[in-house]
């Protein structure tokens, strides 16, 4: 378990350089519709009749997301501003998640359903955790709490898998449709944006994996008493 949790460690690491290499690269590659990352992302929440989200620009590298509790995307400085292949791409699947808010997508009313509880369980969790592993000997209780705790961010995590996915194919398709992008163009975005998906991936694989492993010394806790 400790090598399988290295190992999803060390993959991760791989996956955030690849990703921001590929961005790195693709940012390089200028956009012939000429469009910068807000604009791209006015002409997706406008094609989709979206007139109450507000485009942001916020500090930071890769820091994009949407925000549904105030209705805002939020970009980084270099893809509000850039006019390139990656930051049509990010732009686009930003506002992917707005529509999705705006349709009412289910596994995104999910995932925000589940936010104020892993709010409030947060703070604690680590250390009922530590606590449960300490005493595991003694009783499997604390432990068995803190695994009942865990196992809503693991859920989390992979609640998480379709919604990126969804907002990408959402942000593929709008992009083909408008001609924001060429064919070649529409590979980069392509590509740019399953690197970013591989992230959460292997978070959720990585969130399992250490799940499995506080639910193992559960179980030989439990043996022992």
């Amino acid at each position: 378990m400790y090598l399988l949790l290295i190992l999803l460690m060390l993959v991760s690491m791989g996956i955030q350089w690849r990703l921001r290499s590929k961005f790195r690269e693709y940012a390089q590659v200028g956009l012939r519709a000429n469009l910068t990352g807000a604009q791209v992302a006015e002409l997706m929440l406008a094609d989709h009749g979206i007139t109450d989200v507000r485009i942001i620009s916020t500090d930071g590298q890769l820091t994009d997301h949407y925000n549904p509790t105030d209705k805002t995307v939020n970009l980084s400085e270099g893809v509000y501003a850039e006019r390139s292949a990656a930051s049509a791409a990010i732009a686009a699947h930003e506002c992917g998640h707005a529509v999705q808010h705006a349709t009412a997508y289910s596994m995104l009313q999910f995932r925000s359903a589940m936010v104020p509880a892993l709010g409030a369980v947060s703070r604690w969790m680590p250390w009922i955790l530590l606590a449960g592993v300490l005493m595991v000997n003694r009783s499997p209780i604390p432990l068995g709490v803190g695994i009942a705790l865990f196992s809503l961010t693991t859920l989390f995590s992979f609640v998480t898998l379709p919604v990126e996915f969804d907002a990408s194919r959402r942000a593929l398709a709008w992009m083909d449709k408008r001609g924001v992008v060429t064919v070649q163009e529409h590979a980069m975005a392509k590509d740019a944006l399953w690197w970013a998906a591989m992230t959460y991936v292997v978070a959720a694989i990585s969130s399992l994996a250490t799940l499995l492993y506080y639910v193992s010394i559960f179980m030989s806790g439990s043996r022992r008493n």
